[in-house]
Parts: structure tokens; sequence; C-alpha cells
């Protein structure tokens, strides 16, 4: 058997989520990635909160093999992508930490905080310390005719807490105050990807994350393959009900999969589980005590994807052994896929 870590040799890895939740590694990650030394792993973040050299230091203390030259930041895309649409040494209002200021400073340009500065463009990524002043300063700006770039989309942003407001929430604000849309630098753009593969000269690399609308999305923009793990924000139904767009080529439940070969991590049917479907309804049952939520997910995902868009609006979860296994399942539904997602299922108990 070939690990599905040796069929590749690099992994693009998404890290809130992914490899860690705030100050803490998510479980089995740090292991699964030093039992993969001969595939290089490039750490690629859409958090632009932080330096490529404190990234690298956080992901150092949780033990992950790292080195700043494999740090990829939304905040490096967010300042290359401006740097391209404004003359160089035009003035940047930072919407951001100073790590974000520090890249439009390394990308030619020159931050400032005010727009009484006449910026000639507005960057923005996710900071906690950003409040109504801020955003103020950001909306008169754009109103003004000032270009405007969005490190990321993330609505939302896990940590050791739970999920809470990341850049996309700030963004959404934004766009409401102004009827304006920005351009967007990392995920789930290609340009992200495809600078880390450059940089890094892999000819076979594989994305990893946990969000559907970022991390998958962004592999099937750059025409990548995919793996999701459901340890972070999008939940098992959201898989169910992606678009073909935002759908992953590989299932699993953690990292550990790393180790495991690629034909047992596709959907397809599984031993344990019985899947059968009408018009609208899927019907899942246990066939064995074995029976596993990540195995559901894979013949459930094997059945529905047939179609090319979600057309199901109801899952029966039958038997005492599916109960036990997917009793989460009804909590988390609709949780990330996004603008213009399909409607949630309904999902139901049946003895």
């Amino acid at each position: 058997m070939t690990a599905l870590r040796d069929e590749y040799d690099g992994l693009l890895l998404d890290l809130d989520g992914t490899l860690y939740r705030g100050r803490d590694a998510v479980p089995h990650a740090v292991e699964s990635i030093r039992n993969a030394p001969k595939t290089r792993p490039l750490y690629i973040t859409n958090n632009a909160s932080r330096s490529v050299s404190d990234v690298a230091e956080h992901l150092s203390e949780l033990g992950f093999p790292v080195c700043p030259a494999n740090v990829v930041t939304s905040a490096q895309a967010a300042a290359a992508l401006v740097a391209e649409l404004v003359p160089a040494g035009a003035r940047v209002l930072v919407v951001g930490t100073e790590a974000l200021a520090a890249e439009i400073t390394d990308a030619g340009l020159k931050p400032v905080r005010e727009v009484t500065d006449a910026p000639e463009a507005v960057v923005q990524g996710h900071s906690p310390y950003t409040d109504w002043s801020v955003l103020a300063e950001a909306a008169l700006a754009i109103r003004a005719g000032a270009v405007w770039v969005a490190a990321n989309l993330d609505a939302t942003l896990p940590t050791e807490r739970g999920l809470l407001p990341g850049n996309g929430s700030m963004v959404a604000a934004l766009r409401t105050a102004t009827d304006r849309t920005p351009h967007v630098a990392g995920k789930p753009g290609a340009q992200i990807f495809h600078s880390a593969v450059t940089r890094a000269g892999l000819s076979a690399p594989l994305v990893v994350g946990d969000r559907l609308d970022t991390d998958i999305a962004g592999a099937h923009a750059a025409g990548l393959p995919s793996l999701y793990v459901m340890t972070g924000v999008s939940q098992p139904l959201d898989v169910l009900l992606a678009a073909p767009a935002q759908r992953p080529d590989f299932l699993a439940e953690d990292l550990r999969c790393l180790a495991q070969s690629a034909a047992e991590l596709r959907p397809r049917p599984q031993a344990d589980w019985k899947v059968t479907r009408t018009l609208t309804t899927v019907t899942v049952e246990a066939l064995a005590n074995t029976a596993c939520e990540i195995g559901a997910l894979r013949a459930i995902a094997a059945e529905v994807w047939i179609q090319a868009e979600p057309d199901w609006k109801k899952l029966v979860i039958r038997g005492t052994a599916a109960h036990h296994v997917l009793q989460t399942w009804p909590g988390h539904v609709g949780v990330s896929r996004g603008e213009g997602a399909s409607p949630s299922v309904s999902v139901e108990f049946d003895d």
C-alpha cells in the first residue's frame, strides 16, 4: 500500500482549524506531519494578522517542522496584489496589524492609517483590534475611489474558544457601508497556491484544509487535488451539500489519514454503511459495530455527489448504531457553504 503522503511531493497545509485552533495544536496533526519526511510541508494561512516569522515560531512551538521559507500568508499575497494595482510608492490605508503594514512596506508601498493621508488603496486583513473608527477611515477612502484589496474573506476564525468573527465579517461590514466589492488576494483565489507551488518547485502538491469555501474551493481554482479534514469549520453536512467546485478529492477525520492509501480516503461505498435514496431523501444505516463517522461521510458522498448539484432535502439516520455515531449531525447544518449555498437539509432519526 502506498500512503497518501507518499503520492505527493508537497502538502499545501491550511493552519487555523487544520493544524491548530488558537494556541493549541489539533490532535494528531504534529505527529502526522512529522511522519511525512519525504513530503515538503508548506504552511498557507489566510490569516493576515501575523508576520511570517511569528507564524513559523508558533508552528515550531507546537512541534511542527517549519522554517520561514515554508510559510505563505495572505498578507504577502495581499501586498503583492496591491503592488500590481497601484504605482510604486503609493500610500495604502491598512486595516489590520503591523505585520500587514510591514508587508505593504516590503512591497514598495507606504502604509498609512487615515484617509487624510490620501491613500490610493485600502488593504484589509484580520486584526482583533479592528473597530468602528478603523472601518470608518477605510469606508471613506473606498468611497473616494481607493482600490480595495482584502487578504481573505473567511467569515469565521477557529480558536480554542470556538468560532470567532474573521476578516470576512469585517469585509462584509465595509461592503455594506460602501456598496463596493474588494479584490481578494488569499484563498479561495488560485494565486496564493500558485505562488507557493512555484516557490517550492513542487510538481505534485496536495491541498489540505478544513474549509470548503476557502481551502477546497481554492484547490479547485488552482487545479490541484484536495483533502478535507473534519477538524475545523466545515461540517459533514456542508460537505455532502457542497457544489462541485467545493468537493474535495479525499475525506478524512484528521491528518492521521496521511498514512492511509488514497483509495481508502475517496468517497466510495463502505462495507459498514448502507446508503439508499429516493428522489429527495437519503437514508443511512450502520451495518456493523465498527461503523464510524468518516465512513458514513464517504459512503453518503459517493451516493449524493453523482448529481452535479445537491437535489435532496432530507437525511434519515436509521437505527440505534447509526444514531450513536451520527448524533451530532443535526446540530451542524449549513455552517460554512458560503453565499449562494444550497438550502440545508432536514435530518431525522428513524428507529
